[in-house]
């Protein structure tokens, strides 16, 4: 039988978000002149990553939470949630999606979110794989109207421990786990790999 590796990983981002905005830019000033935020608490889930590097749009899953001023916290998604990484066309970028449905008061909301990854490197790669530009639409998807907008961070240190809680399924082989994670950290972080590692 043979074996398909996935990889699984948890983080938290986190920043300032205000309700009544749209870009995440403004949200995000918004949100820490009147102390309004918001946090992602993201299980990312990939069973198969053989799959997830080599199918365009790279799809995974997320299971998680939302807290949000004033919404209250431990807003729990309704449904799995969405992981993607994709490059748009004619763009130097790779986006990292992360979505998540949630209900608040009976009511639907989508999170969506994305990281602007540049291919340029150096330090801003470091910014970009840290940075999630968030918006908050009403409904099921993000086709609903936006109603909130903000910035949400992990930071470098957040990174360090989400490559040591790396957690490997679908194989009990040490050789196999190792060559997963590192695989996966390749993809994930590109040239950031390698530095990450040393601090792990």
């Amino acid at each position: 039988m043979s074996e398909n590796p996935g990889i699984t990983f948890s983080e938290t981002m986190a920043g300032g978000f205000a309700l009544g905005e749209t870009d995440p830019k403004a949200g995000k000033k918004k949100g820490e002149q009147i102390g309004s935020e918001m946090a992602m608490h993201a299980t990312v889930i990939i069973d198969d990553l053989d799959r997830f590097t080599s199918e365009p749009g790279h799809q995974g899953s997320i299971a998680g939470s939302i807290d949000l001023t004033p919404f209250g916290e431990g807003m729990h998604g309704t449904g799995p949630g969405a992981f993607s990484l994709f490059y748009p066309e004619d763009s130097n970028l790779k986006l990292m999606v992360y979505e998540l449905a949630i209900e608040h008061d009976g009511k639907p909301y989508y999170v969506a979110g994305k990281k602007e990854v540049s291919d340029d490197g150096g330090l801003d790669l470091w910014r970009d794989t840290t940075t999630l530009f968030t918006q908050l639409h009403e409904g099921t998807d993000k086709s609903g109207p936006v109603i909130g907008a903000g910035v949400l961070r992990i930071g470098v240190k957040g990174i360090i421990e989400l490559v040591r809680a790396l957690r490997v399924t679908g194989t009990e082989s040490k050789t196999e786990q190792a060559k997963t994670v590192t695989k996966f950290g390749q993809f994930f972080l590109g040239e950031l790999w390698d530095t990450y590692v040393k601090h792990t």
